[in-house]
C-alpha cells in the first residue's frame, strides 16, 4: 500500500528483457544524497511510476541503486516496457504503519495507461489533459476524486464522460516533484483509479442483484417504472 506521495526520483540503469531468470529486470539508480533504501530489506514494495515491484537486490553504496522483476502482465498493462536508459521515474516506499496519509491509498496495481492530450500553463501551475487506453476506468474518475498519475496522487479538476478525458492541475511544487510533469503531449502515464470506488461498485452491484433474486422481483418491477414513466 502507497499514499501517492512520491519520495524521490530514480534513474533507469537498465531495462534487462533477458535476466538471469529468463524474465526482465528494472535497475534504478538514485541520487548519491538519497536515503529511500537506509531501511530497506530484500522482497521490499517500491512503486515504480505507480507499479508496485518487489527489490530482489539493492546497493546503499554510492551510488544507491536497487533492482526489480517486472512480470509479462505488469509489462502489458504498464509503460515501464517503454523505460530506457537515463529515463527518470518516480518512486514511493509501501507505507508504515504510522505513515502520514498525505494523498489517498494508492495499491501500486495499474488499471491503465493513459495519454497526454494537452497542456495548457495557468499562471505558475499546468494543467494537464488525459484520455485512458481503457475507457472502461472513466466510470471511477470523477470531479474533484483522487485519480493515481505515474503513482502521484493527483485531484481531477474536470472529467468528461461523453469525448473520454479528464485533467488535474500541477501547482509549481508538484511540477518540481514528480516525473509526470515534465512529459510531453503523446506520452503516457500509468493510471490507478481510487479503489474505493470499485469496492462500492461492486458492493452497490450485489445488493441491486439481490433485489432483483429475491423480493419478489423488487429491482425489476421499479426500473419497468420508471422506464414506463418516461415513455
Amino acid at each position: 500500500m502507497f499514499t501517492g506521495i512520491v519520495e524521490e526520483i530514480g534513474t533507469v540503469a537498465e531495462l534487462n528483457p533477458s535476466d538471469a531468470t529468463g524474465g526482465t529486470s528494472l535497475t534504478i539508480t538514485l541520487p548519491s544524497t538519497s536515503t529511500l533504501l537506509s531501511d530497506a530489506h530484500l522482497g521490499d514494495s517500491i512503486a515504480i511510476n505507480g507499479v508496485c515491484l518487489t527489490v530482489t537486490s539493492f546497493t546503499t553504496a554510492p551510488p544507491p541503486s536497487f533492482t526489480v522483476g517486472i512480470a509479462p502482465e505488469t509489462l502489458r498493462l504498464t509503460n515501464l516496457g517503454s523505460l530506457t536508459t537515463a529515463s527518470r521515474v518516480n518512486l514511493e516506499r509501501a507505507v508504515r504503519a504510522d505513515t502520514r496519509m498525505g494523498g489517498h491509498f494508492v495499491q501500486g496495481h495499474v488499471d491503465s495507461t493513459a495519454t497526454i492530450l494537452s497542456r495548457t500553463p495557468d499562471g505558475n501551475a499546468v494543467t494537464m489533459r488525459f484520455a485512458p487506453a481503457s475507457k472502461d476506468v472513466l466510470r471511477y474518475v470523477v470531479y474533484k476524486g483522487f485519480i493515481a498519475l505515474d503513482g502521484a496522487s493527483l485531484t481531477v479538476t474536470k472529467v468528461d464522460d461523453v469525448e473520454g478525458w479528464w485533467e488535474v492541475m500541477l501547482i509549481a511544487y508538484t511540477q518540481e516533484r514528480i516525473v509526470t510533469a515534465g512529459k510531453q503531449v503523446g506520452e503516457t502515464v500509468n493510471v490507478e483509479v481510487d479503489m474505493t470506488a470499485k469496492y462500492v461498485e461492486k458492493s452497490l452491484q450485489g445488493y441491486l442483484e439481490g433485489l432483483g433474486e429475491g423480493s419478489g422481483g423488487l429491482l425489476k418491477k421499479v426500473l419497468e417504472g420508471v422506464k414506463g414513466g418516461s415513455s
